[in-house]
């Protein structure tokens, strides 16, 4: 049951023993075992007060996820025995590797991992490592990844839409997801991990942008979504710059030959 599991999840992603949640909520702890194993539900009454609790809207808390075809779309592409995506890092986590070398456990986290690659690259080079995605298929592919290489990482299922971050990160690295990020939420996701970025940390993201002389992806990509040029970097035009830049490249990923435009940012967090 999905309102169970999420309960779950989110109690112990927000650091809360059942009896903390329970005193939160004004129920019982025995209440609270009872809605994670699944053998009563909350009160209706209760749902805005749980929701609010672990910041997340009542449709997410309850399961429900507006974005369920995308997501079966790639659940149905990562079922395949090949990796999607490939096992070959981003171009950019070599950028941040350089910018960030490894001499001490850097905390990273990988926003919308997918199959894991970005995610096994960094924790095989000696950082620490969570990452988490919205497809089932996808995680576990990054799990038998991370199995292969021998390299631990912290994988957790969340909604891009409703997850938001409660420790800090020395980097946060985001590649080919931020196009899912509809226009009412960025000023409240970019704040909340420019927030959660550590001093002279680095954020490291990229995002499909709107040009009218490129065609519309042949795979059914969000173009409501899609960003303007410029747009991601005036989220952080206060932080220094070391690349920030757009590129048009050939894709194949759809079978079908198309185009991308693309802003590519990295900005490290620079306090006095």
């Amino acid at each position: 049951m999905l309102l169970a599991e999420n309960i779950v999840r989110l109690r112990k992603q927000f650091g809360l023993t059942q009896e903390q949640l329970a005193a939160q909520v004004g129920v019982t702890f025995q209440s609270v075992s009872k809605w994670e194993t699944g053998q009563t539900l909350p009160d209706v009454v209760l749902l805005p007060k749980l929701a609010g609790i672990f910041e997340v809207s009542i449709d997410a808390l309850l399961g429900y996820l507006p974005s369920q075809n995308k997501i079966s779309e790639y659940e149905t592409r990562y079922l395949q025995q090949e990796y999607y995506w490939g096992t070959a890092p981003s171009e950019m986590c070599y950028e941040v590797m350089k910018l960030k070398p490894p001499v001490r456990p850097w905390t990273v986290l990988d926003i919308g991992c997918g199959e894991g690659k970005d995610a096994v690259f960094f924790a095989r080079n000696g950082y620490t490592v969570s990452a988490f995605d919205i497809a089932d298929e996808g995680l576990s592919k990054a799990k038998q990844l991370a199995a292969a290489n021998n390299v631990e990482i912290n994988f957790f299922k969340a909604n891009l839409w409703d997850y938001r971050l409660q420790s800090d990160f020395d980097i946060i690295f985001s590649s080919g997801v931020f196009h899912y990020i509809k226009p009412e939420l960025r000023n409240e996701l970019l704040g909340n991990y420019r927030e959660h970025t550590k001093n002279e940390g680095v954020c490291a993201l990229n995002v499909f942008v709107q040009k009218p002389f490129i065609a519309p992806p042949p795979d059914g990509e969000p173009s409501d979504t899609i960003w303007r040029s410029g747009e991601l970097c005036g989220h952080f035009s206060d932080w220094y710059f070391h690349r920030s830049e757009q590129i048009i490249f050939d894709c194949g990923s759809s079978g079908i030959p198309h185009r991308h435009c693309m802003d590519v940012l990295i900005a490290q967090k620079l306090v006095k």
